[in-house]
């Protein structure tokens, strides 16, 4: 029977409904609608599809879920107006995870979609390699090689090479072995015939670990040529097209290992066997877009849907990671403490400010003496210091020259008179400019006191280098970070001057390493202060040689401190969740962050019908957001945030809630913009 639909336009006789997820982000309308198949689509609409649709009165695009022969909708169906390409880009597993997700962040299924599937390319997909491409043998399973460093590293490997879901939070030693040990781990599952997606914090990461891979499994080409390649690297560097032909290459089943930045945490890879984060830790694995999920919870929760394995790590240990240890879901993965003593560099705090004070030349150099002695005989070498000469990494919190500056009187922080924005300096006698909306300041005077003096609040990448340059005269002084960064240096003497995050990677590793402005880093007002800190502190002290010397300018005693000084992040991270679960801070509990103006947070958290359960911090006032080049002259609109936590067992009916208040609001169309985040990156 031919079943007709609006102007008795033909459909198909086999299955003719279809269920579609339209591409709109409004939380009242997240679930799938129903259109009747024309029939002359019908080869072509297959699930997974893109195709677009007739909805309110728009053209809009959506992905076909499935196909039935009836539909629960009691009106007359509209068509499909087109299936823009038969190429199946969604797949089940994808279509699971990202609902999952959604759920779990109180988001949309568009919202995550969007997230998962790059756009369409045609020319990419006209002209990528046909699923039915000949696949090439899998990979040999490589030699253990470094893993063995691990008492638990021959077993975990074992467990790949059987299939089984071992799942390892990672504590690695530090030296550059890591990307290889991670290919070692992907190649090894490889060959047992499962899929490896690998998600690394950024480009500079993912080219060593894309080398890496090269090396063990030769065989293998980020370029995705036609054939069957053993890997291929996803980046946003990479461009629309080849991206998207290389995204093909792994959705057609020809590509067993996937690399990349944080969107690779989607990767369609088929039979799906282990999941990689490393460095879980750093905030560029939060994604900056709605539902904000992050790449750890991502792949856990990938891994535990699929029945993965998951290797999730780095030098440092997050409390989250603590979490799934304490919970049975993951077993640690450490290296053998006396190797561990061997390999890892020697750290000092540097003396108190006291010391600093007395000392002339450290006072010219911003370092106490303990650093300068470090830095000189590393540079240098000697039979006295017993080091070979080579470079030093100087790491610094903040790039540019001056990056806050205060009256050189009563030491208020300077601020602009137009907006009121933090005042820096950028270079070298430079005016003072304001961060918010860049006026400048020739003729500041402090609003305090009148003086028009200023001393500097906290100094940057550049000045730091500027001033080492003036200290080791004759020395080359190089810079990595912001727009400019390195991805190695030579192993001749030099001051490399770094920002977290941008340390390039020395050839035979750094003589010795200064880590300075520990207070910069532990003064954050963040819950995860002391946390970022020894993770930064530990990717930068890694990168020295074993038993190198490393200054860290923080006081000793500290936990932070004394965790980088034994090379301890296991217990530091320990003890950071005992006191967190005893406060009630995340990740021991589930938190929601509203903000918006108090207007709409009021409304939102009086309306959302949240459990009983759930408890509501604040609203507080926070500081509106203002970006450079910003018109002064429009204030900026107040805006609150109210936190709901909630304990992690009742984490989902949270969700549950939230997303219900969003979509009553969508659905009336009233009422002022709300962010909603769950677990956010920072709890100031």
């Amino acid at each position: 029977m031919v079943v007709k639909g609006p102007k008795d336009q033909a459909v198909s006789e086999r299955l003719p409904v279809a269920r579609v997820a339209v591409d709109i982000s409004l939380a009242h309308l997240d679930r799938p609608f129903d259109y009747l198949v024309p029939a002359s689509a019908d080869e072509a609409a297959v699930p997974g599809c893109r195709v677009r649709v007739r909805f309110a009165g728009q053209l809009v695009d959506g992905y076909l879920l499935e196909r039935t022969q009836t539909s629960e909708h009691q009106g007359k169906l509209a068509r499909l107006e087109r299936v823009i390409s038969p190429e199946p880009v969604l797949t089940p597993e994808i279509f699971d995870l990202a609902r999952a997700v959604a759920d779990r962040y109180a988001g949309t299924l568009a919202d995550v979609l969007r997230l998962a599937i790059p756009p369409r390319h045609a020319a990419a997909e006209r002209d990528a390699p046909p699923a039915d491409t000949p696949r090439g043998p899998l990979p040999k399973p490589p030699d253990p090689g470094s893993w063995d460093r691990y008492p638990a590293g021959p077993a975990f490997l074992a467990g790949l090479a059987e299939g089984r879901p071992v799942r390892a939070a990672w504590s690695a030693r530090p030296g550059p072995e890591w990307p290889v040990e991670i290919a070692v781990a992907a190649v090894t599952t490889a060959a047992a015939g499962r899929g490896v997606v690998i998600v690394l914090p950024d480009a500079r990461d993912l080219d060593r670990v894309d080398a890496a891979l090269t090396s063990v499994a030769p065989a293998g080409s980020s370029a995705a040529p036609a054939g069957s390649p053993s890997h291929v690297c996803l980046s946003a560097d990479l461009g629309p097209a080849e991206r998207y032909r290389r995204w093909l290459a792994v959705r057609r089943g020809l590509v067993p290992i996937v690399a990349g930045t944080r969107a690779a945490m989607f990767a369609p890879v088929a039979e799906l066997g282990l999941v990689v984060l490393w460095d879980d830790g750093d905030d560029l694995h939060a994604e900056p877009r709605a539902p904000y999920p992050n790449a750890r919870e991502v792949l856990a929760l990938r891994a535990h849907r699929a029945g993965a394995a998951a290797l999730i790590g780095g030098f440092a240990r997050t409390t989250e990671l603590t979490q799934l240890v304490a919970g049975g879901w993951a077993r640690p993965l450490v290296g053998a403490p006396e190797a561990l003593r061997q390999a890892a560099p020697r750290v000092r705090a540097a003396p108190d400010e006291a010391e600093l004070a007395r000392d002339a030349a450290a006072m010219t150099a911003r370092l106490p003496s303990l650093a300068l002695r470090t830095a000189r005989e590393a540079l240098t070498g000697g039979a006295r210091s017993g080091l070979a000469e080579g470079p030093v990494l100087v790491q610094v919190p903040r790039r540019g020259y001056l990056a806050a500056i205060a009256c050189g009187r009563c030491r208020a922080q300077a601020r602009c008179v137009t907006c009121g924005g933090p005042l820096e300096i950028g270079g070298s006698h430079e005016t003072p400019g304001c961060r918010w909306c860049g006026a400048l300041a020739a003729d500041w005077t402090c609003g305090r006191c009148g003086s028009g003096r200023l001393r500097a609040l906290v100094t940057g990448a550049a000045r730091t280098a500027e001033e080492l340059g003036r200290a080791f005269p004759g020395v080359p002084v190089r810079t990595s970070g912001g727009q400019h960064v390195l991805a190695t240096v030579p192993a001749e003497p030099a001051l490399v001057i770094a920002t977290p995050g941008a340390e390039p990677v020395a050839q035979g590793g750094y003589a010795a390493g200064l880590l300075l402005d520990g207070w910069a880093l532990l003064g954050r007002p963040s819950l995860r202060a002391a946390e970022e800190a020894l993770r930064r502190w530990l990717n930068a002290a890694a990168l020295i040689r074993p038993a190198g010397p490393v200054v860290v300018l923080a006081e000793a005693t500290l936990p932070a401190v004394q965790a980088l000084i034994r090379w301890d992040p296991v217990t530091f991270s320990e003890r950071e969740l005992a006191e967190r679960t005893e406060l009630g801070f995340p990740p021991a509990v589930r938190m929601a962050s509203v903000t918006g103006t108090p207007e709409a947070v009021a409304e939102f958290v009086g309306a959302a019908g949240l459990p009983a359960q759930a408890q509501v911090l604040g609203p507080v006032e926070i500081a509106p957001a203002r970006h450079p080049g910003q018109d002064p002259d429009v204030s900026a609109e107040t805006q609150e945030r109210a936190l709901i936590r909630i304990s992690r067992r009742d984490g989902l009916a949270l969700a549950r809630a939230l997303h219900a208040a969003q979509a009553t609001r969508s659905a009336r169309k009233d009422g002022g913009p709300v962010r909603v985040q769950l677990d956010p990156a920072e709890v100031a």
